[in-house]
């Protein structure tokens, strides 16, 4: 099988924490993601809320303000900040199955293991708002895991860029291990020792383009100050056997028993 991803590119990932993986949507795909997420965001989408975590933006910009995440709707606005469990969605979840990912999975976690998602969320800066967040990783205690995930993959919707509030990272960050048991809460000396400004990759993307993190890289992202949205779409993948502390499993991807998107898209339409 020809590899999608050459040796180089894969050497950079490791070194760096990070690749740019180009245009992973063609612009019927991205139109589909685009209208689709609009939809949920409105209520007008036939997914079951019930099981969708749904979290509006900060009306302060602070972290800390952002509103709860729970599951269920909140009204229709294009205001949300989060919408996670999307690999409940035919559309998103088709996305999701690309070969490239596949490919990555693969790679990473084993060419026969099979591949579940930890979470698989729509992440929203609207015009002239958004949420600061912080330094941080993805990893540690709060997601009572038995393993840490290792990839996610991060495709904008909308451009992202400076202005707007793209994606910020420190390269090489993810080779310092975690930082602290709760991966997102660095200390300020962290931060000063390992993200100074001349340090940090605005990782700009075009509408359709996808980067690879390593989910122990330092990132962080900043407020929407344009008229532009910045949506893009995140997904980690993860090794199938994972399990909760309490030893729950989650949605499988890639491999036996993996989720089907024509499946899902029947058994919404006979509901």
């Amino acid at each position: 099988m020809n590899r999608i991803l050459s040796d180089e590119q894969w050497f950079q990932f490791f070194q760096q924490g990070y690749l740019r993986l180009g245009r992973v949507l063609d612009d019927a795909e991205l139109k589909a993601l685009q209208t689709r997420i609009d939809q949920i965001m409105l209520g007008e989408a036939d997914v079951d809320y019930d099981r969708m975590l749904m979290q509006l933006d900060s009306e302060t910009g602070r972290y800390e303000d952002a509103p709860a995440q729970v599951l269920g709707f909140k009204g229709p606005t294009l205001n949300y900040r989060k919408i996670q469990n999307l690999e409940m969605d035919p559309v998103f979840l088709r996305f999701m199955q690309k070969p490239i990912f596949r490919e990555i999975c693969a790679e990473v976690y084993g060419a026969h293991a099979s591949i579940s998602v930890y979470r698989a969320m729509f992440m929203n800066k609207p015009s002239r708002r958004g949420t600061v967040l912080p330094w941080h990783q993805d990893g540690g205690e709060q997601w009572e895991l038995d393993r840490d995930p290792l990839v996610t993959l991060w495709t904008a919707l909308d451009a992202a860029t400076i202005a707007n509030g793209c994606v910020q990272v420190i390269p090489g960050t993810h080779r310092l291990g975690l930082l602290s048991d709760f991966g997102h809460t660095i200390t300020p000396e962290q931060e000063r020792e390992h993200c100074p400004e001349d340090r940090i990759v605005y990782l700009e993307l075009d509408p359709g383009e996808c980067v690879l993190l390593h989910n122990l890289l330092l990132h962080r992202s900043d407020v929407n100050r344009t008229d532009q949205s910045r949506r893009g779409f995140s997904v980690c993948y993860m090794d199938a056997r994972t399990r909760t502390t309490q030893g729950e499993s989650f949605p499988v991807i890639f491999g036996k028993g993996a989720l089907d998107p024509e499946q899902l898209r029947m058994a919404k339409a006979g509901s």
